[in-house]
């Protein structure tokens, strides 16, 4: 059985599905997750703690399955720069799209029905503090832990001839900032807007487009 922070949490998602943060309960949270208030109280202190660990999972969550992409695409044996940061690219728009939680830490913008968490103002510091006292995670860094894993990803890819690392790492960030723009301006579809992020990387490492 889940844990009670899990329970928690999965219970606070559910219920910022149906109705705006501002309008989720603390009683009712703990009534779905079959909680006490006092435990969700010991777990995260306030209803602001409770958001900004739901915001904090809900990036985590997101972050493992962009490395999952990346993994499944270096270790094809076949695949190039272009084919892991597109990679990225669908699972990214993907994850945004299903999950409004995940767009507004992308994109540091949230609609009214969101915590104030989810897009916080103020970015982490590069030496991040205990996980208890972590705020929610900044586009910024998110950006960063994107485009790290994408340049390890392709560095398993390249030949011998490949792009220096800082190159490797240029191209990848600027893949993850142009799939950010897909995501506050779609393209017709995942594929077409993958389909690019492949062709820029290509062309900043000067590999061959195809």
């Amino acid at each position: 059985m889940p844990a009670a922070r899990e329970l928690l949490l999965d219970a606070a998602f559910t219920a910022l599905g149906t109705r705006p943060w501002h309008g989720v309960r603390m009683v009712d949270v703990a009534a779905a997750a079959g909680v006490s208030r006092q435990t969700l109280y010991n777990e995260f202190g306030s209803k602001d703690g409770l958001a900004r660990a739901l915001v904090r999972r809900e990036a985590e969550s997101f972050l493992a399955g962009v490395d999952r992409s990346l993994a499944d695409v270096a270790d094809r044996g076949d695949a190039d720069a272009g084919d892991c940061c597109a990679a990225a690219a669908v699972w990214t728009l993907r994850a945004a799209r299903a999950n409004p939680l995940v767009r507004a830490a992308l994109t540091g913008c949230r609609g009214e029905r969101l915590p104030a968490q989810a897009a916080p103002a103020v970015p982490v510091p590069r030496t991040p503090p205990p996980s208890a006292a972590r705020g929610a995670p900044v586009p910024a860094v998110l950006v960063e832990r994107i485009r790290d894993s994408a340049a390890e990803a392709v560095g398993r890819t390249a030949g011998p001839d490949a792009a220096d690392a800082e190159a490797i790492r240029r191209a990848c960030e600027a893949a993850v900032r142009v799939t950010l723009s897909y995501v506050v301006a779609p393209a017709a579809s995942d594929v077409e807007a993958a389909g690019q992020v492949a062709r820029l990387v290509r062309a900043l490492l000067d590999a061959p487009v195809r």
